[in-house]
């Protein structure tokens, strides 16, 4: 049964900062971000000049207006002061406006108004620009823009009464605060668009990325189911787009790697069985062979020979042993090892498996007498036989056995360190001590062993839930040190 991969509801996935999702969408809001400014920034550009050039121009025609409108060609000289009180009037008669008429001075140089009759000072410079025909300039004062227009009549006197005043000079400063008001309004209205385009730009980005990238973490689940082994796993192919295509490629690797990966399995489970058969097929008759190879070799030893009768039979217990740890490995493989938990002594339990095999003087023991854990003991038995027959091999004497508690006041169970005064392990073989099969013969006074005790004691320690590890003592010689914690009553089950 296929499984096609679905993924969890968008409340139950966290959005990571870092992630795909958030560097796009910042991507895609920070273009429509920059997309907005610009286009603001050129309206308002746009609108200040058009605003300004239509208040300018409309300030400077209603100046060249009024002065052809109140300055006629030939004025009588005791009416030149109510022109210039006509002139004023006339160019104040719009709101925010203020107007000065100023005569030229005697030497020909320009007047400049007193201070207070404008909002704006009139510098020098200005005037005298102003003596040449309409001039004008924006001030900005105290926060308000005005606009400063300066001129001066030219159609008075006339050229035939040079004896007359001459013409005077004109000065209006004309307020720009309703277009700056305006100008103000318009960008507020332009920063709460862009706001609106951000806000409505991210969400459509986290839109369209989250339809980009929900493909992507669907593959990344099924990868990672595919990696705890859920084979079946597959995704669900949408569309015809290139994330399609890579769906589809995704399938078809995991279709080809769930069928080699099953084949691989069944024929693992046929070489574990072929493994098992024969050595249950060979175990009857070799317990007949070493039987008899003993009792041929007793008969030869009493006869004063029979050392190729003892060679035979120091061979066939080998392979005896030998089969008898290919079944322990086979039982480990196929999952069948189990555990029978029962409080066990640990000095006596250590005892026992060294007399059994005829080490109690070769190994030194030492522990607590009154040590007990629940554990199971024909394993037990095997891990510490596997462990002391290693460091009597292929180690050098003394060989200790030291037992007890392990340190730390949490630590439970039993911690047994075996160690010899040997050449040690070597720096190749210290990785891979626990691998089925491995010998160091070049670093061994004898290679007797089949390359499985380790392993199976090793496999033994894991079924209980504990370790064992292998390393250089500090004053030579190889150090392995086990521990198994104490069983508890569901274990047995």
């Amino acid at each position: 049964m296929r499984r096609t991969l679905r993924l969890a509801a968008p409340w139950v996935r966290r959005l990571r900062v870092t992630g795909l999702r958030m560097r796009l969408a910042a991507a895609f809001t920070a273009v429509a971000l920059l997309a907005s400014v610009l286009a603001s920034g050129i309206s308002y550009v746009l609108l200040r000049r058009v605003m300004l050039q239509r208040a300018q121009d409309a300030v400077l025609n209603d100046v060249r207006a009024t002065l052809a409108q109140q300055v006629p060609p030939d004025l009588p000289p005791d009416v030149e002061p109510l022109v210039e009180v006509a002139l004023e009037d006339a160019l104040r008669s719009e709101p925010g406006r203020k107007a000065t008429a100023v005569p030229v001075l005697g030497h020909g140089g320009p007047g400049l108004p007193p201070p207070g009759l404008l909002d704006v000072p009139v510098t020098s410079e200005f005037a005298r620009r102003a003596m040449r025909g309409v001039v004008f300039q924006r001030v900005d004062r105290n926060g308000t823009p005005y606009l400063l227009v300066g001129a001066r009549v030219s159609t008075w006197p006339a050229p035939a009464e040079p004896w007359r005043t001459t013409p005077p000079m004109v000065f209006v400063s004309a307020s720009l605060r309703r277009e700056a008001a305006d100008l103000a309004l318009f960008t507020r209205t332009l920063l709460i668009a862009d706001a609106a385009a951000l806000a409505a730009a991210l969400a459509l980005a986290l839109l369209a990325t989250g339809g980009v990238l929900r493909p992507v973490r669907r593959l990344g689940a099924a990868a990672r189911a595919l990696g705890e082994g859920r084979l079946d796993t597959r995704v669900r192919v949408q569309g015809r787009d290139e994330l399609a295509d890579l769906a589809e490629t995704f399938n078809r690797t995991a279709q080809a790697l769930e069928r080699t990966v099953t084949e691989l399995r069944a024929m693992e489970a046929a070489s574990r069985r072929f493994v098992a058969d024969v050595s249950h097929e060979l175990r009857t008759p070799l317990t007949s062979m070493i039987a008899m190879t003993d009792v041929l070799a007793e008969e030869a030893a009493e006869d004063g020979g029979g050392a190729a009768a003892r060679l035979v039979a120091d061979e066939t217990r080998r392979l005896g042993t030998l089969v008898e740890h290919l079944i322990e490995i086979s039982r480990f493989d196929a999952g069948a090892a189990a555990l029978v938990l029962d409080d066990v002594n640990v000095a006596d339990a250590v005892g026992a498996t060294l007399e059994a095999r005829g080490w109690r003087e070769d190994v030194a023991v030492e522990g607590p007498a009154d040590l007990f854990v629940r554990l199971d003991p024909r394993r037990f038995d095997v891990i510490v036989a596997n462990l002391a027959g290693n460091a009597l091999k292929h180690g050098l004497p003394p060989v200790s056995l030291r037992f007890g508690r392990p340190e730390g006041e949490d630590a439970g169970g039993v911690r047994v360190v075996v160690a010899d005064r040997g050449p040690g392990l070597p720096a190749d073989v210290a990785p891979v001590v626990f691998d089925r099969f491995v010998k160091a013969e070049a670093a061994r006074t004898r290679s007797e062993g089949s390359g499985l005790g380790l392993s199976i004691a090793r496999e033994n320690a894991l079924l209980h839930g504990g370790t064992l590890e292998a390393a250089n003592g500090p004053e030579g010689g190889a150090v392995f040190t086990l521990w198994l914690p104490d069983g508890t009553a569901e274990e047995l089950l």
